[in-house]
């Protein structure tokens, strides 16, 4: 294999403007669809389209027919118990987050996901509660029913206790949530999650690691402290927690400091040895299984204050019609809370999809999620997505297909109607621990600060606003603010892109910005400027403020100035017979147009005009996507500008699209031509060669290389 240094090759052909190129290749003509069209195609219905759509919305036809029984049912088994028992723990623990009962996380473990089997696109990853969903819900259910005081003005509260309200909150936010992602779906708006960017949704829930943190916090140390929602309500919590610091139920705390440190340590083992391991060690379901014994044996509920589950029914609860007052007063809460649940288990089960080489459909996977949660929400379940830990462990131990998910569901089913009451003496503090100890992933993403700031700064601004706005002002602010910051950083990367000044490297057809090599030559009189975004309305006056000082003057100044010579010349010539004005008149028009003259002849009676040093102008379009009218505007100002001072200017690299656009809005007449347009650098160039023949040494011999090639 030759190196790439070696490497030679050469082409021949003739020199391109457009329009020359459009008449030596004649271009296809496309008919474009009407609008009328595409709306008759969408409501056409064939065999073979209904075949598809039924394929589409019930993913499970389609991989139960390829699902090996003898090499992959095994695998299943066993993926679905493992992530089964962790599913029914964090159930547990996640309902403390949305300050319901803890049973209620139960239930997030089981009816979405039988929902998600059939309608899910998704093999890997586990469907059940999510902690920053938790905790978003909880933030609803505090407010509408809080700790003290008198609960929200809703008719469907009459009769009930503060939990019964409370869990009503819950499952019609959950109901809600649904109702959006499915109508998203129908409508096709998966795209959405792509504005919800990495650096964005990293952010957004460092900052919910945050307040599940602090939120945990009265658990491990087995105070009371009411739930506050709002701005700052980070800051109240703390000072609630600081101030009954010193009735710290010391039990709950060495419990909890315990659990955290074995289900740590032994984490960091699973990880280090997970090529050798062949399933994780189940370290928080052993702490568990040691907490209720150790709990059961000393009562510690009843002995020493601990707070404990509790009583936990061994059957389902009725189902039950969501408030539609509650749907009013949480609305703006659900919208959020659907978006982000979409996004973190869109981008978890896109890493799943591309390790083990399966598409994933973004429009379905919010109709399953919308579903799922429409579902559950009918049945007092929390909101659900996905929980990276929990997924981790499905895929992991082998999980090939959500058959695993569903054994995972009859794991929780088993809990909850059959052993459920060996969990009531577990302490809540527990819970809190093995919460705390899973936001180690989410928190350690603060590293990548000094990273993002290094190599990107307006992405790292992006996540410290998101996250100190998500952190003070809450999530749901706090994502608002991620977005708006989001697009000023498209705006201004847009608005002010890197514009530059390109020059040729030496014995090739290669222009590069000439600020970055050493070996290169920028053509006399010519200057190549290069648009390094689409130009809009917004960037316009940039891009004409940028091309003027890459050529070193004002053209409108310049104009203004020639036009003011003439005029004092010519007023001069009135006052008397001056021969050295007529001769300098004279010279002004020698072998030039009556439209031009030559500025570069020596000016009388000492009148000054600033010097052009150029006479060719090359736009680099090569990467300008599109022109808004505003900007095709003000680029035909800006051309005309530079024409009216003898500047010849010329056009590379554009899409034909955009030349297209052009034509239909008239922007060509007298002065700008189609003529200016070029294919390439090269061929503009080669074409200002023979229309400049070139006037040095140097540039002979370029231009002698130049037609060469």
């Amino acid at each position: 294999m030759l190196r790439p240094s070696t490497q030679r090759y050469s082409v021949t052909r003739p020199l391109y403007s457009e329009d020359a190129f459009e008449d030596e290749h004649a271009k296809v003509y496309r008919k474009h669809k009407t609008f009328l069209h595409h709306v008759i195609q969408y409501f056409t219905c064939t065999s073979e389209r209904a075949k598809n759509t039924a394929i589409s919305l019930l993913p499970i036809i389609g991989w139960m027919k390829t699902y090996s029984f003898k090499e992959w049912l095994l695998n299943d088994i066993l993926s679905g118990v493992s992530t089964g028992l962790v599913a029914v723990l964090q159930g547990l623990a996640f309902s403390l987050l949305a300050s319901i009962p803890t049973w209620y996380g139960l239930y997030a473990a089981f009816f979405p996901v039988i929902m998600y089997f059939f309608l899910g696109t998704s093999r890997h990853i586990s469907v059940g509660s999510f902690p920053v969903l938790s905790l978003m819900v909880g933030a609803v259910v505090t407010r509408l029913v809080p700790d003290e005081g008198l609960p929200a003005n809703i008719t469907a509260f009459e009769g009930l206790t503060k939990e019964e309200q409370r869990v009503l909150v819950s499952a019609s936010l959950t109901f809600l949530v649904g109702l959006f992602q499915l109508g998203m779906g129908l409508l096709q708006v998966g795209f959405i999650v792509m504005y919800l960017s990495d650096t964005l949704i990293s952010g957004f829930t460092t900052a919910a690691a945050v307040h599940i943190l602090i939120s945990q916090l009265k658990f491990v140390l087995g105070l009371t402290v009411p739930g506050f929602s709002g701005p700052l309500s980070i800051i109240y919590t703390l000072e609630s927690v600081f101030t009954q610091i010193t009735s710290t139920n010391i039990h709950d705390l060495v419990t909890s400091i315990v659990v955290m440190v074995m289900v740590l340590g032994v984490k960091e083992i699973n990880d280090r040895f997970k090529s050798k391991l062949k399933v994780p060690i189940p370290i928080e379901i052993i702490m568990t299984v040691i907490a209720c014994g150790v709990s059961y044996a000393f009562n510690f509920s009843e002995n020493h204050g601990v707070d404990v589950v509790g009583k936990i029914p061994n059957t389902f609860e009725s189902p039950i019609a969501p408030s539609l007052q509650v749907f009013q007063m949480a609305a703006v809460d659900a919208f959020p809370i659907a978006i982000v649940g979409f996004a973190v288990a869109f981008a978890v089960a896109k890493v799943y999809s591309v390790k083990h080489d399966y598409v994933i459909d973004g429009n379905q996977e919010l109709i399953a999620f919308g579903a799922s949660n429409i579902f559950g929400g009918a049945f007092k379940s929390l909101a659900a997505s996905t929980a990276l830990s929990r997924s981790a462990v499905q895929e992991s131990t082998g999980g090939k297909t959500q058959v695993a998910g569903l054994l995972s569901a009859i794991i929780v089913l088993v809990v909850i109607l059959g052993i459920g009451f060996l969990l009531e003496p577990l302490p809540k503090s527990v819970l809190g621990a093995v919460v705390i100890v899973n936001l180690k992933g989410m928190l350690m993403q603060v590293v990548t600060v000094p990273y993002l700031w290094k190599k990107d700064r307006p992405d790292c601004i992006v996540w410290v606003g998101t996250c100190l706005a998500a952190i003070f002002l809450g999530l749901d602010i706090g994502l608002a603010v991620g977005l708006g910051l989001e697009l000023l950083t498209v705006v201004f990367r847009a608005q002010f892109p890197r514009c530059s000044v390109l020059a040729n490297i030496s014995g090739t057809d290669i222009y590069r910005d000439r600020k970055d090599y050493v070996n290169i030559y920028e053509p006399e009189g010519v200057k190549i400027f290069r648009i390094p975004s689409p130009i809009f309305f917004a960037n316009i006056d940039f891009f004409r403020d940028k091309l003027k000082d890459a050529v070193g003057f004002n053209p409108l100044r310049i104009l203004r100035k020639r036009n003011k010579a003439v005029k004092k010349m010519k007023k001069l010539l009135k006052k008397g017979d001056n021969e050295d004005l007529e001769t300098a008149l004279a010279n002004l028009r020698a072998s030039t147009t009556e439209s031009k003259v030559n500025w570069n002849a020596e000016l009388p009676a000492n009148i000054q005009v600033p010097p052009v040093n150029i006479h060719s102008l090359v736009l680099d379009f090569s990467v300008v996507s599109f022109l808004d009218i505003s900007a095709l505007k003000g680029l035909k100002a800006a051309i005309k500008e530079f024409i009216r001072i003898n500047v010849d200017v010329y056009i590379v690299g554009c899409d034909p699209y955009i030349i297209e656009k052009l034509r239909n809005c008239k922007f060509f007449d007298d002065e700008i031509k189609t003529s200016i347009f070029f294919l390439t650098i090269h061929d503009a160039m080669l074409f200002i060669n023979e229309s400049h023949p070139p006037k040095t040494v140097t540039v002979f011999i370029l231009h002698t290389v130049l037609h060469a090639e």
